[in-house]
């Protein structure tokens, strides 16, 4: 799938970076591979070798730049034509903040005593995806929009030509 060059945000040798596209919210990124595999396993030493500095840059501009309280990195993709990729989602207080929707909650029945933290992670997330990437008319956003945030993240997350 080619992503528009707006969206962009940094690459290496092997790995691309971008906002996602049908995402609200700001920082909303995805971290792809550009060989194109399911498997990491199928990767080249210096892919995987550019792996975990890629995140650690990339968490760190979230939560230093953007003042993400807390990042979640996952691997959920399993769609075919898509190549192993990484969903990053920052999450601000004013994300915790909205999330007051009970319907969101509902995962709490499945636990067996209660969490460590007002909000659970796989709730968070669900939220995020539900509101930010699939409504037609996403909550509104406090601070700069996600064009900005891809003008900020692309200078901080400057890499050297691949």
């Amino acid at each position: 799938m080619q992503i528009p060059l707006q969206f962009h945000v940094a690459e290496t040798t092997g790995w691309l970076v971008k906002h996602r596209m049908n995402s609200a919210l700001p920082g909303y990124l995805m971290i792809s591979s550009k060989t194109d595999t399911t498997d990491l396993s199928d990767l080249s030493e210096k892919a995987l070798g550019e792996f975990g500095p890629l995140l650690a840059r990339t968490q760190k501009a979230l939560k230093q730049d953007l003042n993400a309280q807390r990042v979640y990195i996952g691997r959920y993709g399993h769609s075919a034509g898509y190549p192993i990729h990484f969903h990053v989602i920052p999450i601000y207080d004013w994300v915790e903040e909205l999330f007051k929707d009970g319907r969101y909650r509902l995962l709490e029945n499945f636990a067996e005593g209660r969490g460590e933290t007002a909000a659970d992670g796989a709730e968070l997330t669900l939220f995020v995806w539900r509101e930010f990437c699939e409504r037609a008319v996403p909550p509104p956003v406090r601070g700069p929009s996600v064009s900005e945030v891809i003008a900020l993240l692309r200078e901080v997350m400057r890499f050297p030509a691949p």
